[in-house]
């Protein structure tokens, strides 16, 4: 398999950009996922005897794209895993949809509930069991003849939050077929990617910020990114 791109690197921290389609952390299928890729990686590259350690402290939708940090010591992992509980991590993403949102810059606002059977998340009315709220702010930067471009910036985290929110407002994102887009993208990604991540370094008195290409495939190339 191909290494990710490798966005930033130090003694602490490995950030990478990750592909469409692969999983961050190994699940019940056995596929390969980024975690046990990298630290391939890191064991050949610098012939590390033993076994390699990366923590992860967030995670990404294996048909998502974008930044994924991970931690190259226990200590790194603990702090970067407390940053983004107490959400002191900016992220922003961006996402391509086939219908335009209901102004060219605005907040969206609804309450989610996760649906454990078929691992999705659906707009429900405030009172509703197990309802949390769901804040996300959004900008369309570019628009094609058939797709928008829109930035997104998260307010709030939650389950599929953003494909949840845009289905809701009547603009799933391109391939998502399990939130109402009509065709799915080969091999099963969709047009969700991680642009960027401002973070705490987990030792030092600065804030790192990355941010990843978006991919070369699909409807990307379009828009002047």
């Amino acid at each position: 398999m191909e290494i990710p791109q490798i966005l930033y690197e130090d003694n602490h921290l490995l950030v990478v950009n990750k592909p469409t389609g692969l999983l961050v952390q190994g699940d019940k299928t056995g596929d390969s996922c980024l975690l046990d890729v990298m630290k391939a990686h890191i064991k050949k590259r610098d012939n590390k005897p033993g076994q390699v350690f990366l923590g992860l402290p967030h995670r990404l939708d294996r048909p998502t794209s974008g930044v994924v940090v991970l931690a190259k010591t226990t200590k790194a992992l603990s702090r970067l895993s407390a940053a983004f509980r107490d959400r002191t991590v900016d992220k922003v993403y961006w996402a391509v949809v086939g219908a335009p949102l209901p102004e060219m810059e605005g907040e969206l606002v609804h309450w989610l509930r996760k649906d454990g059977r078929t691992n999705t998340s659906r707009s429900v009315k405030a009172e509703a069991p197990g309802a949390k709220k769901a804040r996300l702010r959004y900008k369309v930067l570019h628009a094609s003849e058939r797709y928008y471009l829109v930035e997104i910036l998260l307010l709030t985290g939650r389950h599929h939050q953003i494909r949840a929110q845009l289905s809701a407002s009547g603009c799933p994102i391109k391939g998502d077929l399990k939130y109402g887009f009509k065709r799915s993208d080969p091999g099963g990604g969709i047009h969700l990617h991680a642009r960027s991540l401002a973070f705490p370094h987990p030792t030092k008195k600065e804030k790192i910020c990355v941010e990843a290409p978006v991919p070369s495939s699909g409807v990307w190339g379009i828009f002047p990114c």
